[in-house]
Order: C-alpha cells, then sequence, then structure tokens
C-alpha cells in the first residue's frame, strides 16, 4: 500500500500496517505518522478489538543466526563498532513490532494501554532510525550482520497472555538493556566514540521508561486477576528463563522502572548463584 494512502486508513488499520511493513524506513515513518495523530489530538488511542491475524513484516535481511555465532570483536575497532550498532539496532528494530503488537494483540484493557505501547514503537523507531544513520556513517546498512531472533521468539511466546507479555517482554529481555548499555557506554568512551554514546545515551534513558510501562501494566493486571505480583513475576522467571537470566543488573536503573524490592533480591539471587558465591 502506498505511504500517502495511510491516512485514508482508521488508526487502527493504520497500526496493522505499520506492523506489517517490512521495509525498515518505512515502517519507521508509518509509526511516526501514527504517533503524530495520537499527539496531535486526532485520535485517541481505544480498545483495537480482537486481533485476528497479526503479520509481522520483517526485511529478508539479516540472516538469522543462534547468539553465540554473532561476530564478537573489540569496540577499538570499526568492525567491532558496527558490530555492536548492528546488534542494537536490531533489536530496536523488533521492538518496534513489539510495540504495536503489544497495542494491537491485547484487548479489554484501559485506553492508556494502548497510548503506552503506540508511545513505545514510536520511540524504538525514532532509535532505530539513529543507530542506522550511525550504521551508515560507518559504512554499513542494518541487514548487513547477521543477527538473533530471541526477543521475537519471546514475544511469540508470550502471544497468549498480556500480564505473562508484560512480565517477560518488557521486564526481562528489554530490561537487559538497563544491565548492558552503561556498559558499552564505558567502552565506546574509551575508544572515543562520542557519536554512538550521545545516542546510547538517549537510548539508555527511554528504554527506563519503556520497563517502567511493562511493570505498570504487568501489575495493574496482577491486581485485576487478584495475583501476587513478586511471587508472579518470579514464577515465570522459572519457567521461561530457569538457568538463562544473566547478570550483572542495573539494580538502581531496574527500581526506578518499577521494580519492587522482592524482585531485586530476587535478582541479587540469581547474580549470587550464576557467581558460585555461597
Amino acid at each position: 500500500m502506498p505511504y500517502a494512502s495511510l491516512d485514508l486508513l482508521n488508526p487502527w488499520e493504520q497500526a496493522r500496517a505499520a506492523l506489517a511493513e517490512s521495509d525498515p524506513a518505512t515502517k519507521c515513518r508509518r509509526v511516526a505518522a501514527l504517533w503524530a495523530r495520537v499527539v496531535d489530538g486526532r485520535w485517541q488511542p481505544s480498545d483495537p478489538g480482537e486481533p485476528g491475524l497479526l503479520p509481522c513484516g520483517r526485511p529478508g535481511r539479516p540472516i538469522m543466526v543462534s547468539p553465540g555465532r554473532l561476530p564478537r570483536r573489540g569496540l577499538g575497532s570499526v568492525e567491532g563498532r558496527q558490530a555492536l550498532i548492528h546488534a542494537v539496532a536490531h533489536i530496536e528494530f523488533n521492538a518496534i513490532n513489539l510495540g504495536l503488537d503489544a497495542a494491537l494483540r491485547f484487548s479489554g484493557m484501559p485506553d492508556d494501554y494502548y497510548r503506552d505501547w503506540l508511545s513505545v514503537a514510536a520511540d524504538e523507531a525514532r532509535h532505530f532510525s539513529m543507530l542506522n544513520g550511525r550504521l551508515a556513517e560507518l559504512g554499513l546498512n542494518y541487514g548487513d550482520l547477521p543477527a538473533h531472533n530471541g526477543l521475537w521468539d519471546m514475544a511469540e511466546k508470550t502471544a497468549h497472555d498480556p500480564l505473562v507479555r508484560m512480565a517477560l517482554v518488557p521486564r526481562v529481555l528489554e530490561a537487559r538493556g538497563l544491565d548492558v548499555t552503561p556498559g558499552m557506554i564505558e567502552k565506546l568512551v574509551a575508544v572515543g566514540d562520542e557519536q554512538t554514546v550521545s545516542l546510547l545515551r538517549v537510548i539508555l534513558e527511554e528504554e527506563e521508561g519503556h520497563v517502567a510501562i511493562g511493570s505498570r501494566w504487568f501489575r495493574y493486571l496482577c491486581r485485576k486477576r487478584d495475583a501476587e505480583p513478586e511471587s508472579t513475576f518470579r514464577r515465570l522467571l522459572e519457567d521461561y528463563f530457569s538457568g538463562n537470566l544473566r547478570g550483572p543488573f542495573n539494580l538502581e536503573a531496574r527500581r526506578r522502572a518499577g521494580f519492587s524490592q522482592a524482585e531485586i533480591d530476587r535478582l541479587v539471587e540469581i547474580e549470587t548463584e550464576r557467581a558460585g558465591v555461597p
């Protein structure tokens, strides 16, 4: 469908078109146009109804491989910085789809839920565009390196239940960005890549807000179902991430993003267990 014709669609049809779009640049433009309708007051998102089929558009590249087959190079080389930025760009591209899917898939939520997840999709589209622009400055484009599909795999595994989705995608997988990005920034500062550092600082700040959105709606759904949040989160971690949840954890950022003290204590336990400390 031509981009210019999107304004003829109702907003939820526009969101579906953005989710189904496979070209990254066009997907980003479609998400920005959709979010502009919200910001300008032309549309107040509300329940989209039953989702039906939700095809997710992705380009033919990058080639998907297991995480262990991804290139690992030092950040002192251009190739190392290319690999890092490409990996983060891939996460952000998947996060665009995750934001749209979260808004479209789960009916019966309050209006603020839909606005929140469309705002996340808009942020992620902007993040992806920033990183892809930086890749171009370094002589690469998104898709030129392999990537892995872990984030979207978990989206598919949690498509049956918004509580499980809120617990495990924003609060586990996307929250890893809060843990690892400060270390990336430190290493890039050491090699003098201030351009990439400035982008990652923006992304880190805004991703904290995205994890907070996940925390907000996880706790809302726990209240609605009379489920105790801390024990529910712990059970879901054990069900889906047994032995696979890695530290170290950015505990201060996670507190700001809505993790309770009990949840923080469990993360500390996990980190201690992995370190082999008695």
